[in-house]
């Protein structure tokens, strides 16, 4: 018998029979080395159990500073809190060291340190300065803030359920992949401040009963409510009972907030593109009042009276080319505006009291000025102290209070026209 076949029918017949090899063909494998930053973890149950007390320690890669009761407290980036002894700014001693695993910020109100911890938030009793005691903990707060690492690899084995990521192994590793795929492992990219992140939640690098931050800070304490800026988010934590602090509202915010200042009932927020304000008319839910918009860039900022003092500076990760000071006039909260800019070297942190400005002016050092004309401030230089790699400042009550690359500087300023260093903490590395 004679079989015919049309041609459409035989040439879908084709494809099928094809299609149908192809798809029994085995996959090809292939194996692939190359170096990568392979994470070091520290076990959940042994992090949670790390806050301690030790001897004094010497500054090594300090961080941000916070000053309370004639006590200054100056965070070792990654590692815990040193306490010195500032009741005689011209002789500070060490006196003892708080291990503290991934600190970066602190704040205190009535004796208790309030400190992130990697993922955690802690609250540590310091009554006795010598002997620090962990006293409350609330668990998984924040993102696992990643150490530094060398970002030119990927990461390879990123697993949180493995513990905290407290570290960096750079390792040659070797994978066995589809052909044609690529690696598994994965670019950790930097967001606006300079903290990796992997496009998730799961990673990111004042008053009279509490104590006072520098303009760096991403803690601060009112009242009963402790604020710390994170990323796109203001996290408010009600700390009015301690054990039994509790985390409340999380205010997302539409940008990436760099630092936390409080000014009369009032939250100013340095953000990569622009300075919010916000109320604390509800302190338990800050509400969003106004925005001052600029060039991106990394800013802190303080305020004094109707201004507000901004530093803008390039050579970071948030895209911006201008070293500048800016002052904004805030006497109308909802609307705030720039009334001058003066240029700088690279500026970081600054302080203001009783309108004497202190500019940390990054590898420029230390500069002081009398701002009480905003607008003449380029004409009113009171001092300046070059050489100095300069990151943050405390002004008070005559002592000024600054960390740079070299270590600790005191400065006394009673004296105006004689501004002069009264002590210096090296920085020491092991």
């Amino acid at each position: 018998m004679k079989i015919a076949f049309r041609s459409g029918f035989f040439f879908l017949l084709i494809i099928g029979l094809f299609g149908g090899f192809t798809a029994c063909q085995d996959k090809v494998y292939e194996e692939l080395t190359y170096v990568a930053n392979v994470p070091v973890y520290m076990d959940y149950d042994e992090f949670r159990a790390s806050v301690k007390r030790t001897a004094p320690q010497q500054l090594s890669q300090p961080g941000k500073m916070y000053f309370y009761d004639n006590f200054l407290f100056i965070n070792e980036n990654q590692q815990g809190v040193h306490i010195i002894n500032n009741a005689n700014p011209a002789a500070p001693q060490f006196v003892s060291f708080i291990v503290i695993p991934g600190n970066v910020d602190i704040a205190i109100k009535g004796n208790i340190l309030f400190a992130d911890s990697f993922i955690d938030m802690v609250a540590i009793d310091i009554t006795d300065p010598l002997n620090p005691v962990e006293i409350d903990r609330i668990e998984g707060v924040f993102p696992n803030v990643i150490p530094a690492m060398d970002i030119a690899y990927p990461v390879y084995g990123l697993d949180f359920e493995k513990g905290v990521v407290v570290g960096w192994e750079k390792k040659e590793v070797t994978e066995v992949i589809e052909k044609g795929t690529g690696s598994k492992g994965n670019r950790l990219y930097m967001d606006e401040i300079g903290v990796p992140q992997l496009g998730s939640s799961d990673v990111s690098l004042v008053g009279s009963a509490t104590g006072v931050g520098g303009s760096m800070a991403r803690f601060t304490i009112i009242a009963d409510y402790l604020y710390a800026v994170h990323n796109n988010a203001i996290k408010v934590f009600n700390i009015q009972n301690t054990p039994g602090m509790a985390l409340g509202t999380e205010v997302e915010l539409s940008r990436t907030v760099e630092t936390i200042y409080p000014f009369e009932g009032k939250l100013f927020l340095g953000t990569t593109t622009g300075m919010l304000v916000y109320s604390l008319e509800n302190p338990a839910i800050p509400t969003f009042v106004s925005v001052f918009e600029h060039i991106s860039s990394c800013d802190p900022v303080v305020v004094d009276g109707n201004y507000a003092y901004v530093t803008l500076r390039s050579g970071n990760n948030c895209n911006n080319m201008v070293d500048q000071l800016d002052v904004v006039d805030i006497s109308s909260i909802e609307n705030p505006f720039l009334v001058k800019s003066y240029p700088f070297f690279n500026p970081h942190g600054l302080g203001i009291d009783d309108k004497v400005l202190f500019v940390c002016d990054g590898d420029a050092g230390l500069k002081v000025f009398d701002a009480t004309d905003p607008m003449e401030i380029h004409l009113h230089q009171l001092a300046h102290f070059p050489d100095i790699k300069s990151y943050d400042v405390i002004p008070m009550d005559g002592v000024l209070m600054m960390i740079g690359a070299d270590g600790l500087y005191q400065y006394d300023y009673t004296d105006l026209s004689n501004l002069h260093l009264i002590s210096q903490i090296p920085i020491i590395k092991p």
